[in-house]
Formats: C-alpha cells, sequence, structure tokens
C-alpha cells in the first residue's frame, strides 16, 4: 500500500489535532507539559526529563500495541504507524508549550512538521522561495503568508515521504515492522531522540537551522 504526500498531510494533521485535544485514556500536550513545569525548575529540565519519559515509555515492550488504533482514518494503516506519529508530534507539541508557544498557531504546527522530519529547516524554507539570512528564527515565520506556510508544509511532507523512499509515496512495505510493540531495530529509539533534540533546538533554544 502507498501513501501520496496529500493523504500524508491529511493524516498528520488528524494525528496533530489529537495530540492537543487529546484522545480517551491519555493525556494531551498541554497536560504533559502542566505535569513536568510543575516537577521540574527550568524549562531545560522539564524538556529533558519529559523526553527521558517519553523515550523509556515508547521503547516499553507492548507500549505501542497497547494504544490501539490511535486515529480513525480513511485510509487503511496499521495502528501503530499512526501511534507512533501521534506520539511523536505531541512530544514535539508539549517542548513548545514548555518553551512557551501554543501549539495551535499555524507556524507552531508548521515547524512541528518540520522537526518530524528530522532534515535541514532553513533549506527547506528556501526551497519554499523564502531568503533565509544567518538567523532563521521564529519571528521571521510569523510573517511569511499563509500561502508559503502551506508549501513548507508541502516540502515538509515531501521530506517525510523520502524517510521510507524515493518514489513519492510511501511504501509501507518497506517500513520497519513493530516487534513486541517496539519498533524493530534502533529505529524508535533513535528517531525520536533525533526529533526531539531538533524540538527543543527549535523552541527552547530558538536555533533553526
Amino acid at each position: 500500500m502507498k501513501i501520496s504526500s496529500d493523504a500524508l498531510s491529511d493524516i498528520l494533521d488528524k494525528c496533530y489535532n489529537a495530540a492537543l485535544k487529546g484522545i480517551p485514556e491519555t493525556k494531551t500536550c498541554y497536560d504533559l507539559a502542566k505535569e513536568y513545569t510543575s516537577k521540574y525548575s527550568s524549562p531545560e529540565n522539564a524538556i529533558d526529563n519529559f523526553v527521558k519519559w517519553q523515550i523509556r515509555k515508547c521503547t516499553t515492550s507492548g507500549f505501542i500495541t497497547s494504544l490501539g488504533g490511535i486515529i480513525t482514518l480513511p485510509i487503511a494503516l496499521p495502528a501503530n504507524l499512526t501511534t507512533i506519529w501521534y506520539i511523536q508530534l505531541r512530544m514535539i507539541a508539549t517542548i513548545a508549550i514548555i518553551s512557551g508557544f501554543d501549539p495551535s498557531d499555524d507556524e507552531v504546527q508548521t515547524l512541528a512538521y518540520l522537526c518530524l522530519t528530522g532534515t535541514s529547516m532553513s533549506k527547506i524554507a528556501r526551497e519554499a522561495g523564502i531568503k533565509v539570512g544567518e538567523k532563521f528564527t521564529i519571528e521571521a515565520i510569523k510573517k511569511i503568508p499563509t500561502e508559503i506556510i502551506s508549501k513548507i508544509n508541502r516540502l515538509a511532507m515531501q521530506r517525510l515521504i523520502t524517510k521510507f523512499g524515493t518514489t513519492g509515496v510511501i511504501n509501507l512495505g518497506k517500513m520497519v515492522p513493530l516487534v513486541g510493540g517496539v519498533i524493530g531495530g534502533s529505529f524508535d529509539f533513535v528517531g525520536t531522540r533525533i526529533i526531539a533534540n531538533k524540538a527543543k533546538d527549535v523552541f527552547l533554544l530558538k536555533k533553526i537551522d
């Protein structure tokens, strides 16, 4: 089964909305941000400890499968795939909140998708037609026209697709399967850590490479 970039965008939008609004028996990004900011004295400590918990939880045998089908979609996707995207987007949104941002803002959502790709944000911005200087800031993104934001989102979808193949579509047959609730090999642990570091750089340290 293959997924186009438009279908992927719709899937990620649903996962992101679920991260913000919540689903039964899971915490929203707002709940997690409140929990960790109340436990730790600085945003950086809160983020670092939250990420440690998130990665440890994700690599626990049976955790992913125990969540069941997170998102009901018109496209038949494996439940584990949408669940992982949901968890990673919720993690990014939680980091954004702890850093003082509103994840419901369009520019924050765009940055969340860029974080999910784990690739260079400034490079994607240049491809979208934005003249990027030495400092590509969140404040600069707020001034970008809506149509350019949409183009950046499309480019982010293309980057996600190239993670799994080079034919312009995601081929689920090439994806690493779940083994006992844990993503095969080091995909979940390493991939989630990279995404978390990217989100911390962007929202807390305000570094957009």
